[in-house]
């Protein structure tokens, strides 16, 4: 008995290292792999396996060069190859984003694949690839929130909704009253934007979008109504609307300003958009920017950032509101 379930697992284990076409593995190299996880086997006793297997599970053989390769044809009904080395870093590196982005029964379904892609790389020791997850990270710029903290029934519920295009009912806590509030959402799309995740989604009666933060959700429930589509709805121009960065106006504006030559450095590496000039200052080691931007809050918040290493001249309605808010800063400063 004990004979027989070695075998099992070693013809388990077999299959598990054949790539289907166009790759090919070598008789000997599925040798080496097998002795690697602890098979005593042999090279003909291979061969035998690899015959007998390969009518069952669609496997072929090259047998136009020494030693031969063996693949599982495209149209294999079981496929149990490992998880190739590329596969595995994509997965691992895209499974943190991909966790807010994704409904809940597709990220159900890739459960399986992630934890094998972290296997994976486990097993690979100090392979290249291994090494490569261990040492890239993409880091956002600007400081970063720990994300909203959203419940994992919220989360199952609001995407299969919107995956299925159903109604919702939700229990709703409105930020500015702290209140909660019963309504019916049409959902038409999610948007995940820095911390915080939201819904798209118009209320029952209503046509125009409002966008739900999912962490606000209190209670949620799934209803058996279709959800009424919004016609012509497209994610990317609702976005491009600069609803989230709360602008101020569609056209763009001309900023103009002295930067700091640092800041004149990493402008002229990193522009703030595609029509910018960076000239001198007569006696002056400041530069002098000229950029076209959009009037959103974000970009006025990133001036704000960077305090005394610039001085804006243009547009007047942002120069107005730095001198306003460096006064109100000292004076909260003088009374502390």
């Amino acid at each position: 008995m004990s004979q027989a379930k070695d075998t099992l697992l070693r013809l388990f284990a077999l299959l598990r290292l054949i790539p289907t076409e166009p790759q090919r593995i070598a008789t000997p190299t599925l040798l080496e792999k097998l002795r690697e996880r602890g098979f005593s086997v042999t090279l003909r006793s291979i061969q035998r396996d690899l015959n007998r297997l390969s009518i069952p599970f669609s496997l072929q053989c090259n047998d136009s060069e020494v030693p031969f390769r063996w693949s599982f044809t495209r149209d294999a009904p079981l496929k149990l190859e490992d998880m190739d080395a590329s596969t595995a870093l994509a997965l691992y590196l895209s499974e943190s984003h991909l966790n807010s982005l994704l409904p809940q029964t597709v990220l159900d379904q890739l459960g399986p694949q992630f934890r094998r892609a972290r296997n994976f790389l486990g097993d690979l020791g100090h392979n290249g690839l291994a090494d490569w997850a261990r040492r890239v990270r993409a880091i956002p710029n600007g400081k970063t929130l720990l994300p909203a903290a959203i419940a994992p029934k919220v989360w199952a519920q609001v995407s299969a909704a919107l995956l299925e295009r159903r109604q919702l009912e939700v229990s709703y806590r409105s930020r500015s009253k702290s209140e909660l509030k019963q309504f019916r959402l049409h959902p038409a799309g999610l948007v995940s934007r820095h911390a915080i995740s939201y819904l798209l989604a118009s209320v029952d009666g209503y046509d125009d979008l409002r966008q739900f933060a999912l962490h606000r959700i209190q209670h949620v429930h799934v209803l058996d109504e279709p959800a009424v589509l919004h016609a012509g709805f497209d994610v990317d121009d609702y976005i491009a609307t600069g609803i989230f960065s709360h602008r101020q106006t569609d056209t763009q504006v001309e900023l103009v300003a002295d930067v700091h030559p640092q800041i004149a450095f990493l402008l002229d590496e990193t522009p703030l958009s595609h029509r910018q000039t960076l000239s001198d200052i007569p006696s002056h080691t400041w530069k002098r920017l000229h950029a076209w931007v959009p009037l959103d809050r974000e970009t006025l918040w990133w001036i704000f950032g960077l305090n005394d290493n610039i001085r804006v001249h243009a547009p007047q309605v942002w120069a107005e509101e730095i001198r306003q808010r460096v006064s109100a800063m000292l004076t909260l400063y003088r009374e502390a």
